[in-house]
């Protein structure tokens, strides 16, 4: 491969990588994607490619629904053990923000719903709402038909606004303040005030540290509460299972306002919210290692503020 022709996959490696993210939830499986698409970029014929960007987003778009429809991932969607793979605010991978539709479609909330659609649903949705995509572009990148992808949207939006139940963008300053109030009460365990900051609809949902089969999910204002109570209980057990003291720190995961546990500068778990209007509506736990190991490399990278908490 002669430079301009490395030149011009690594300038839109970026664009690549943030695609395959929010097509797979999966910072890992985006990045192996993304190396795959440059294995086929290198054996092409490129001097047959006219446009070379639309080549390699229609290669990597249909890398990303080969994995999702695997076997694997199969599996791992009814086994009910998928949630997505948390990011840095500062990550590249997070692509572009300029649009409050680019926003939301990496947020964790909406990524957790986007694993519920078909594949093809999934890719026309990111592909429309992050990316600008015309429906024209998106039946050559998906070999459908402009009318079937724009149904494919229709549904996709439609599914993702009935059970995205948040309403705009919250301030971040407001949702930090609630954030930190919430993890006062969490860790003096007032569980009262705890009840007091939960819509009434609020959800929860953990991965049990990596040690669950299935994902732990929790709903009304008490269950949530008890189980944020419990889970921010500093305990021996936990200390040992974390490997030292945890810090918690104050941060932005997908654009959600989150608290991320750091040992001797390793992260290992992290805490994400969503809130409307003063009120939390929902929590993400995340502990198990293999869904942090590249918000583990990115934190390492930074300087990181003075936590919420310094020893836990």
């Amino acid at each position: 491969m002669d430079d301009a022709a490395l030149d011009r996959f690594e300038a839109g490696r970026g664009r690549l990588a943030s695609l395959a993210y929010r097509l797979l939830g999966s910072a890992a499986d985006a990045e192996d994607a993304v190396q795959d698409t440059f294995l086929r970029w290198q054996a092409a014929d490129r001097e047959r490619i006219e446009v070379p960007e639309a080549w390699l987003t229609k290669v990597v778009t249909n890398l990303c629904l080969d994995r999702l429809r695997s076997a694997q991932a199969r599996h791992e969607r009814t086994a009910g053990a998928w949630l997505p793979e948390p990011l840095l605010q500062s990550d590249p991978m997070l692509g572009p923000a300029d649009t409050f539709e680019q926003r939301e479609s990496v947020s964790l909330a909406v990524l957790t719903i986007l694993e519920r659609l078909s594949p093809v649903e999934r890719a026309v949705y990111v592909l429309r709402e992050a990316f600008s995509y015309s429906h024209a572009e998106i039946a050559g990148i998906l070999d459908i038909t402009e009318s079937a992808s724009q149904q494919h949207a229709h549904r996709a939006r439609t599914r993702v606004t009935a059970e995205r139940r948040r309403g705009g963008e919250a301030d971040p300053a407001s949702a930090r303040r609630v954030v930190e109030e919430f993890l006062a009460a969490a860790v003096s365990g007032r569980t009262e005030r705890l009840v007091a900051l939960l819509t009434d609809d609020v959800t929860a949902v953990s991965d049990g540290a990596g040690l669950a089969r299935r994902l732990l999910r929790y709903r009304t204002p008490e269950r949530v509460a008890s189980f944020v109570r419990a889970g921010f209980k500093p305990t021996a057990a936990k200390r040992r299972l974390a490997g030292g003291s945890p810090a918690m720190h104050f941060a932005t995961l997908n654009g959600s306002p989150a608290v991320v546990a750091v040992v001797d500068g390793r992260v290992v778990g992290a805490v994400a919210f969503e809130v409307d209007d003063g009120k939390v509506t929902s929590v993400c736990g995340i502990a198990a290692t293999a869904r942090l190991t590249r918000l583990d490399e990115t934190w390492r990278q930074q300087e990181p503020d003075t936590p919420v908490i310094a020893a836990w």
